[in-house]
């Protein structure tokens, strides 16, 4: 008996390991199924440089933005407050933004901003062959983790509608959100986004675009200013490998409004769907 236990017990370790192993290999395949089904359905566009695209996406994703203030000093933005995006659910996309870490380039101390949360839940979808459009609610929420005044005083609640639609190789994406802060709204602004981007797919793998990024004042310090961006640039997209990918964008934030907080903001991404 003595002999025999530390067989079965070996037996019964290679037993577990490989029904967790079989399990592991289950759950990935079943999530992988389900996201490459649920993005069967909706419209084969990239995801704009500034504006919030209504598709739902599964990757990871970092930003890098220059901005020159108003004080005409240099402000990086390392990570652009991006992060992972999943698809947990049919019709569903979760993000989780890692803090982004600004460079000021001033008297301004450096430091990390606030954490972001995203959810989506698209309402309706239709791919190029059915129609060529979407209709995708958000709903988000900023969590004040930022430190040396490098984020919000206050969490902030982010409602959005978002939609698109498509016309041959010709596609328009836009939002319309608030940012509404749960506290002292009195001297923190609450403010209306409204981001449009205009995109041609050219080629294989080219999305040149330009976008409008507007941001209406609501009380604080800016009250009843509106901010208005043109951004032209430039999104490609290759696939490498069944689900895998890497895309890249490159743009510049041109400010058109008498009031803006910066202006020739760069944009760099780089993202990896999976």
């Amino acid at each position: 008996m003595k002999t025999a236990l530390p067989k079965i017990l070996a037996l019964f370790l290679a037993a577990s390991i490989a029904f967790t192993a079989h399990a592991q290999q289950n759950f990935i395949h079943n999530w992988q199924a389900r996201a490459t089904a649920t993005q069967a359905a909706q419209p084969h566009w990239v995801t704009p440089l500034a504006t919030t695209t209504p598709r739902l996406e599964q990757e990871f994703r970092t930003d890098f933005d220059r901005q020159i203030t108003a004080a005409h000093t240099t402000t990086w933005n390392y990570g652009g407050g991006k992060g992972l995006e999943l698809i947990p659910a049919r019709r569903i996309e979760l993000l989780f933004n890692v803090p982004h870490y600004l460079q000021h380039n001033s008297a301004a101390r450096d430091g990390f901003g606030d954490t972001t949360l995203l959810m989506k839940f698209r309402i309706f979808a239709r791919n190029e062959q059915h129609g060529n459009a979407i209709l995708t609610t958000f709903f988000g929420g900023t969590i004040s983790t930022g430190s040396y005044s490098n984020g919000s005083t206050e969490a902030v609640l982010h409602p959005t509608l978002a939609g698109g639609k498509g016309i041959g190789r010709f596609d328009v994406q836009s939002t319309l959100g608030a940012n509404l802060p749960v506290a002292n709204s009195d001297k923190l602004s609450r403010t209306i986004a409204w981001n449009t981007a205009l995109q041609y797919h050219v080629g294989h793998a080219f999305f040149p675009e330009v976008e409008f990024n507007t941001t209406f004042y609501k009380g604080g310090p800016h009250d009843g200013k509106t901010q208005n961006f043109i951004t032209p640039g430039l999104v490609g997209h290759w696939k490498l490998h069944n689900r895998l990918g890497v895309t890249l964008g490159a743009g510049m934030q041109i400010a058109t409004s008498a009031y803006h907080s910066y202006n020739h903001g760069l944009i760099l991404s780089a993202r990896m769907p999976f």
